[in-house]
């Protein structure tokens, strides 16, 4: 096993050189342990816990874009059908994100209004086109800004955790609105497709390969040929 390998060089630090990838240098990362491995094949297992090593995440870009193309579409009912529908004695009243927004913000509660509509509506939009935008370049192996595009992800991943705050709000308000017995709230379809977006753009996260977007044309290229190549079952990893 191997320390982390840093770059020196004014060239290396400004990304004007291309810099080796693990891949290049025949280094295999065990994704359960983070034992590193040298010249070991993909598909082997690793030498201390047995899980399979690769390069790369299998079927990443195709993973991460069935996600993304199922999240665009529930995008939609998301925002369109009511997320809360509110039973009074004066009739029913049906919500969705965006007049939520516009109830808070008429009402004058400006900061709640701008905390649902940056987590229920600008959050997701975000990941979205960032998501698409990774892939996107990511599959054609451009080197445009990738220390930029990697920041993006890195940013993507830690924003996901606030994503699931409009159901949040939706549930606790069930529950104690009907507790109160003033009113009745339902949650709407609009929640379940808002959900399925969250749960849809998190599996595209957690498919989506960052290590592809240091990855040219040429090394994408090799690593498919690499990946065709019949590996052999008696052949062992040597610890790097």
């Amino acid at each position: 096993m191997i320390g982390p390998w840093h770059a020196h060089g004014h060239e290396a630090e400004n990304g004007d050189a291309p810099l080796p990838t693990a891949a290049a240098l025949g280094l295999l990362a065990c994704p359960h342990c983070d034992a590193v491995w040298r010249d070991a094949a993909d598909g082997e297992p690793c030498g201390r816990c047995g899980t399979r090593l690769y390069a790369r995440k299998p079927y990443s870009l195709s993973r991460t874009w069935a996600f993304l193309i199922a999240a665009c579409i529930m995008y939609i009912p998301a925002n369109l059908l009511p997320v809360m529908i509110t039973r009074t004695l004066f009739g029913a009243q049906y919500d969705t994100i965006l007049s939520g927004v516009i109830y808070f913000w008429v009402s004058g509660a400006y900061g709640l209004a701008a905390i649902i509509f940056i987590a229920s509506f600008l959050v997701p939009l975000f990941k979205l086109t960032v998501l698409i935008l990774l892939a996107l370049l990511a599959q054609r192996g451009s080197d445009w800004r990738r220390p930029e595009r990697a920041k993006l992800y890195h940013i993507v991943e830690i924003i996901g955790r606030w994503s699931m705050l409009d159901v949040f709000v939706v549930s606790l308000l069930t529950g104690l609105v009907q507790i109160q017995g003033f009113a009745v709230i339902h949650a709407g379809v609009g929640i379940a497709a808002f959900g399925s977006v969250v749960v849809l753009t998190m599996l595209a996260s957690l498919s989506f390969d960052p290590r592809l977007t240091w990855d040219g044309r040429a090394q994408q290229q090799a690593e498919r040929e690499r990946r065709e190549q019949p590996s052999s079952d008696d052949r062992e990893a040597k610890p790097a």
